[in-house]
């Protein structure tokens, strides 16, 4: 692996973790984070959490849209926002995945991606 694709897996690692932060501060649950790098062509990362109502699962994803728009990072799609029990963001090398607790369940990513490496994040303390 060359210093250019190190550069940019340890920069998506890094978002991944900004965005379970995030998540993580407006009280998302079971938030998970997954390396994807050696199991598919579509990103690096995933980020999956559940919000306890329709209108958590929103206002998670808004946060997560605020924040890193903040710093000028745009996602490259959205889907889900009518729904809002399952939103997806695409930030290229990290998506987002902010469920209801039974869309999660019904869908069940970490098993159809359970090849992927977890990846530890520091989650507040409360």
């Amino acid at each position: 692996m060359d210093n250019i694709e190190k550069n940019a897996r340890e920069k998506a690692e890094e978002l991944a973790k900004q965005i379970a932060s995030v998540l993580d501060s407006k009280k998302a649950v079971n938030i998970k984070l997954l390396k994807l790098t050696d199991e598919t062509i579509l990103t690096d990362y995933f980020v999956i959490a559940n919000g306890t109502s329709t209108t958590h699962v929103k206002n998670l994803a808004g946060e997560v849209e605020f924040k890193l728009g903040q710093e000028g990072i745009k996602p490259a799609h959205a889907e889900g926002m009518a729904g809002n029990s399952w939103i997806l963001l695409d930030y290229t090398t990290v998506i987002v995945h902010v469920f209801t607790k039974e869309a999660r369940d019904f869908y069940n990513l970490e098993r159809l991606w359970a090849d992927a490496e977890a990846v530890e994040f520091q989650a507040s303390e409360e």
